[in-house]
């Protein structure tokens, strides 16, 4: 191969090369999906069968995905607003009186995740929901993040 055709073809692969990596990391924070909220049961939307997903709802015996609601008063879903809005990389998307949802975005990759809780004052507690838009693992983080907010609440 003629060394000027060596050069053209490199040049060809690193161009290629950046393209594909910016289309990988533009999709990064996917897109919203279009099935949160409170479901027709009263709950949040179950889990997809992936481990980037805990709930509170999900079965205890399924240790993938389950994870303790929080337990809560009045007092303290007022308090989960002000823990979020303290918390960096993590926007609050909607709130009305028992229901909240954030975002919460990576550092370096902005990846999201989407989070969600519930409170239910007549349990006494707050259901949470955290789940990566896209992905398969997410290496726990929706779990520490939700243990995170659970200490900052019990302080």
């Amino acid at each position: 191969m003629h060394p000027r055709e060596t050069f053209t073809m490199k040049r060809y692969s690193t161009i290629i090369t950046i393209a594909v990596a910016g289309l990988l990391f533009s999709a990064c924070s996917g897109t919203r999906p279009g099935h949160l909220g409170i479901q027709n049961d009263g709950r949040l939307a179950p889990c997809p069968n992936t481990p980037n997903c805990v709930s509170s709802f999900a079965a205890k015996d399924d240790t993938r995905h389950y994870i303790a609601p929080i337990d809560a008063d009045e007092g303290t879903w007022q308090q989960l607003e002000q823990v979020l809005e303290a918390t960096p990389r993590i926007e609050i998307i909607t709130r009305d009186e028992h229901y909240l949802r954030a975002a919460a975005t990576t550092r370096i990759l902005r990846f999201v995740d989407d989070l969600e809780f519930l409170y239910q004052p007549a349990h006494s507690r707050i259901d949470v929901r955290s789940a990566s838009r896209i992905g398969r693992s997410d290496f726990g983080v929706n779990r520490k993040r939700i243990e995170r907010i659970r200490e900052q609440l019990d302080k």
